[in-house]
């Protein structure tokens, strides 16, 4: 069963023991809280994806204090997963069902997430089979119809990519790479940025951006974000190209 009830009586069976078989997700919660009953559909769906990988055990704070106290329950919902019998990741509050679906992808990765990690053309099919407007699935399938050289088909599936930073920041340089003419200097950025060399590509990019105007400007700006995406918020080259872009944009 994926989804149980525990108590303060078999809490040390049904979730300490049991978690050095397979992850146990814990749902600490009360009747009366209403972000309990939000949460609580998000924790059960993504628990039954992964029916025989993960155990999902809800547990009343309410009628059972003396667990709620030993793990210094503070505030409901709150969830922790266990394994080997220790927590090893947690969350309290309400959360959206795509970040509940990314806490249980880090215990025990979905079928879709496994399809996604492998990359390859007939894994990402696979997913949008089932999930047509998957926009990781979109978006791998878009990145592997431009290296082999199909622009159009990679901005047709780009289309059902959302509006992403890398997914723009494909388009934009697809768009660019058609008007080569009035950047000549994009080529070379470009190919820096598939080389590996990140500092050399925004180098050439910014520049450009500071003499663009109209459409282009975009374009380089959307270029430019999506590599800084990719990098990192933290990523000290990141810290200084976000300063550099601001400069030329206002």
């Amino acid at each position: 069963m994926t989804v149980i009830d525990v108590n303060e009586a078999d809490f040390d069976t049904e979730v300490v023991q049991r978690s050095a078989e397979m992850p146990v997700v814990v749902d600490f919660w009360a009747p009366w809280c209403a972000p309990c009953r939000q949460l609580g559909p998000s924790l059960e769906t993504s628990a039954n994806a992964r029916e025989g990988d993960v155990v999902l055990a809800k547990i009343d704070t309410d009628a059972n204090p003396g667990i709620a106290n030993r793990f210094d329950i503070q505030g409901i919902p709150a969830v922790k997963a266990f394994r080997n019998g220790e927590v090893v990741a947690e969350f309290v509050g309400a959360q959206s069902p795509s970040q509940v679906e990314a806490f249980f992808d880090g215990l025990v990765p979905s079928e879709t997430q496994l399809l996604l990690d492998a990359g390859d053309e007939e894994s990402l099919r696979k997913v949008i089979d089932k999930e047509p407007a998957n926009v990781d699935a979109n978006l791998g399938l878009a990145q592997l119809h431009y290296r082999a050289g199909d622009s159009d088909a990679a901005l047709e599936r780009l289309r059902n990519a959302g509006n992403g930073f890398r997914a723009d920041g494909l388009a934009a340089r697809i768009e660019l790479e058609r008007a080569n003419g009035e950047h000549p200097r994009v080529a070379e950025a470009f190919a820096k940025l598939d080389a590996g060399d990140q500092e050399g590509a925004l180098d050439i990019l910014l520049e450009e951006l500071s003499t663009a105007d109209g459409d282009d400007k975009e374009r380089l700006r959307k270029a430019i974000v999506a590599v800084l995406d990719e990098l990192g918020v933290e990523h000290p080259l990141a810290r200084d190209a976000r300063r550099r872009l601001a400069q030329a944009l206002y």
